[in-house]
């Protein structure tokens, strides 16, 4: 056997879903997305962190850990595991407790005046 005669086994790949192009598709018109709201539309959907309008999660003195990161939507699952980094600014006083931070944002926590707790 040659490496020009190595071939993938059957069903290792699959073709990605062609949405938005015609209606033999099955993803055709509304392309999977629905009929109407914001995210049915051209660049709709909403910023990350948005919690529909309700008092946010990251309130001064609040504690955020790995449940109310679920609870936002800003976590996948329990067992990922999180991990803070230092992108942005931080403004208020937050108590975060999480299993690893980056140095950079271990000191924008505590400059803000709040708690970065390794679980």
């Amino acid at each position: 056997m040659r490496i020009h005669e190595l071939k993938k086994p059957e069903g290792s790949t699959k073709a990605p879903k062609r949405i938005g192009r015609g209606q033999g598709t099955g993803q055709g018109t509304t392309a999977g997305r629905g009929m109407n709201g914001q995210n049915s539309r051209s660049g709709g959907g909403v910023r990350l962190g948005f919690e529909g309008g309700q008092m946010p999660l990251y309130r001064d003195g609040a504690v955020v850990d790995i449940d109310a990161l679920l609870e936002a939507g800003l976590v996948g699952k329990k067992l990922d595991g999180v991990k803070v980094l230092g992108n942005g600014e931080l403004e208020k006083k937050l108590t975060v407790k999480a299993e690893k931070f980056s140095k950079s944002a271990a000191e924008k926590i505590e400059k803000a005046g709040g708690k970065a707790e390794v679980i």
